[in-house]
């Protein structure tokens, strides 16, 4: 029971971990984007075009991203989802290894030399 506890304690702590970072670039998205949308708007570099839309829009993809890894994909696929593929390959391979076995007693069995 208690290696149980430790592997929900550690995936608990890897999940919080994760959040954590998620929100953290989030904020980082925020306010760098207001840092940029002002320093494009009222700051004379002599550039007059918008670069900080496209500057966002990337930073946002990038974002999109990172939430899908955390909420989605980390979520599914996570230590049970392993455990869980690597038992069915298993069971599909000694299916399969006694299938053969099988097949070669049968072919013994017809021709005995």
């Amino acid at each position: 029971m208690e290696k149980e506890q430790h592997e929900q304690y550690e995936y608990a702590r890897k999940r919080l971990k994760q959040k954590k970072g998620l929100y953290f670039h989030f904020v980082l998205l925020i306010l760098g984007s207001i840092f940029m949308f002002i320093s494009n708007h009222f700051a004379i570099f002599g550039i007059t075009s918008n670069w900080c839309i496209w500057v966002i829009t990337f930073w946002f993809f990038l974002f999109i991203l990172h939430f899908i890894k955390v909420f989605i994909t980390d979520r599914f696929m996570n230590k049970n989802w392993e455990r869980d593929q690597i038992d069915r390959l298993v069971a599909k391979q000694k299916h399969k290894i006694d299938q053969l076995q099988n097949q070669i007693e049968e072919d013994s069995s017809k021709n005995p030399q």
